[in-house]
């Protein structure tokens, strides 16, 4: 049995990132940038308005209440400017061109309209440079926008729109494949016979590596059954898996065929068990042609912690993004542990009457617990040297995914 990082670093040691795909830039939130951009353009294209009023040329100082300009022209968005003189004014609409030789914008409710609006006067002080939008002023041709790795969101996509990209180049999203075993298991929807459950696990590794940035390109269901377990991997594999992995029948039971299974088909076991909890009897393997394969325990709250510390890593990994840096808070409480283990808590993140943020532990840990995977903000993560951990001290917190971001709801913690 080994340490948690060192599982973790022969796990990743042979994961490469995937190649790079074009998708259109429309569609590609959620994906990962393969390469920097920069812009081939300006934002704005051209100096226009900040809002509706009368476009006008200060040239030096600041153009005093009072001024009269006559009106020549109207500008709006989408259309070519008009050309005042050099002493005339043009009204505006918000967005449109400046035009050539104006300098400032009086917004409309700052002028008095004379002459059936032919002639404007000032209202108040017009500086040159007032509400105008600059060429460039946001976004400058040629400028590094995005960089590679960058998760793409909703801002990324309008960014690329604006700077009129059609396709975008994405890492290629990991394909996994879930295999999940016990002969106890129905679908969902199956009605249950004596002794059966509903299979959750599936459902939760489904979500959870969609959320990851993965594809899910298999399932199956085997039961109790080696040769199905078997014909599963050659199926997953066949289906183009970049991961594969099952749940359940991974311990040292005589029912947890899982790791004789493995080595049967020639896989190239690594390792098998961790000194974790929950999920100590987690298997890595790389299969013939070299996919890795996770072999995750059943409990539900094991499948997760595997999914999250084990999985995740990999797509991460594949996805050629960094290894994760996890927060730092107090544990709010003190929790008791066994030395010798690295211990992963749902937690979820509040604020004392200090006004600092703690993380605390939810009360219920139990391994074939759902429940709390509705109620978590974040992971604890306790170290593996330490015997309990007292309140007040600070353990890594990581989020729900490695995706998201670490968030917090107002919740009151002592």
């Amino acid at each position: 049995m080994i340490a948690y990082r060192e599982a973790l670093a022969c796990l990743l040691r042979d994961v490469a990132r995937l190649p790079a795909e074009q998708v259109p830039a429309a569609r590609a939130a959620g994906r990962i940038l393969a390469a920097p951009l920069r812009a081939a353009i300006d934002l704005p294209r051209f100096d226009n308005a900040a809002l509706d009023g009368y476009a006008l040329r200060v040239a030096g100082p600041a153009l005093p209440a009072g001024t009269q300009r006559r009106v020549a022209g109207q500008g709006v968005a989408g259309a070519p400017p008009p050309a005042p003189g050099a002493d005339e004014a043009a009204a505006i609409m918000t967005g449109a061109p400046m035009p050539a030789g104006c300098d400032a914008v009086a917004p409309v409710e700052q002028v008095q309209r004379l002459d059936a609006g032919e002639r404007i006067r000032l209202l108040d002080t017009v500086e040159p440079g007032q509400h105008v939008r600059r060429r460039g002023e946001d976004v400058a041709a040629g400028e590094a926008v995005m960089a590679a790795g960058d998760l793409l969101r909703g801002g990324h996509v309008a960014l690329l729109a604006a700077l009129g990209m059609a396709q975008v180049e994405v890492v290629r999203r990991p394909r996994v494949a879930v295999i999940a075993t016990g002969g106890e298991l129905a679908a969902p929807q199956a009605a249950l016979g004596d002794a059966q459950i509903h299979d959750s696990n599936t459902p939760l590794a489904v979500a959870r590596i969609a959320a990851a940035g993965g594809d899910v390109v298999h399932c199956a269901a085997v039961g109790d059954a080696p040769e199905a377990f078997a014909r599963a991997l050659d199926d997953a594999c066949a289906a183009g898996a970049d991961l594969v992995l099952s749940t359940g029948a991974v311990s040292r039971g005589s029912e947890d065929f899982v790791p004789a299974a493995v080595r049967a088909v020639g896989a190239d076991l690594r390792f098998h068990g961790v000194r974790i909890r929950p999920g100590k009897p987690v298997l890595h393997a790389r299969l013939r042609g070299g996919t890795p394969f996770l072999g995750l325990p059943g409990n539900p709250l094991a499948v997760a912690v595997g999914l999250r510390f084990f999985a995740e890593p990999v797509l991460r990994a594949m996805l050629g993004l960094p290894g994760e840096r996890f927060a730092r808070l107090p544990l709010a409480d003190a929790h008791g542990k066994r030395a010798g283990l690295t211990t992963f808590l749902t937690a979820r993140i509040g604020c004392g009457a200090d006004g600092r943020l703690a993380v605390q532990a939810l009360p219920q840990q139990g391994s074939f617990r759902l429940r709390p995977l509705l109620e978590q903000q974040a992971w604890a993560i306790l170290p593996e040297k330490a015997d309990g951990v007292a309140a007040g001290e600070p353990v890594e917190v990581a989020a729900p995914g490695h995706l998201e971001a670490l968030a917090w709801r107002p919740v009151e913690v002592p």
